[in-house]
């Protein structure tokens, strides 16, 4: 793969679903380019690293700290999510590791490159926040429903266990 983002692969991510080929470029032009070989960490978990990550190829492993300091996967990310929703918004420490799965590339976006897009293309900034929070609420639905199955299956209620 290229040192430069691909517009295209950045308009089927999940952070440019609905920018029009313009403003997918446009956003391509300020995003870095990380290719990463199997089993290369990219971030660790409470790095101060404010960086926003989309995954052009491959897959990467999501990881937390489990109580004993082991790492334990949470997430499989798939080509076109993104990752670090809650550092690049908050500029808060890292909740999770992220460690590839065999060859990946991703892009990086960070929150000074994001800014300059403010004045010169605000419409563009909205809707890339506005694809920021629908990810953060599809992942908060998930958590929720993994976690009233959770509870379903714990008082053995609401199916078959």
């Amino acid at each position: 793969m290229s040192d430069t983002a691909d517009y295209r692969l950045v308009r089927n991510s999940s952070v440019g679903a609905e920018l029009h080929e313009d403003e997918a470029k446009t956003l391509a032009a300020i995003l870095g380019v990380r290719q990463l070989k199997d089993d290369e960490l990219l971030v660790s978990e409470g790095g101060n690293e404010q960086t926003l990550f989309i995954l052009a190829s491959g897959k990467l492993a999501v990881l937390s700290s489990g109580a004993e300091g082991k790492q334990n996967l949470v997430y499989t990310m798939k080509e076109g999510e993104c990752a670090g929703t809650r550092a690049f918004v908050d500029r808060t420490p890292r909740k999770a590791t992220l460690r590839a799965i065999g060859n990946a590339t991703v892009y990086t976006l960070t929150p000074d490159a994001f800014e300059t897009l403010v004045d010169v293309h605000p419409r563009l900034a909205y809707k890339v926040m506005r694809a920021l929070f629908r990810n953060t609420h599809a992942n908060l639905m998930r958590m929720n429903q993994e976690s009233q199955e959770l509870s379903n299956y714990i008082y053995k209620s609401q199916g078959r266990y």
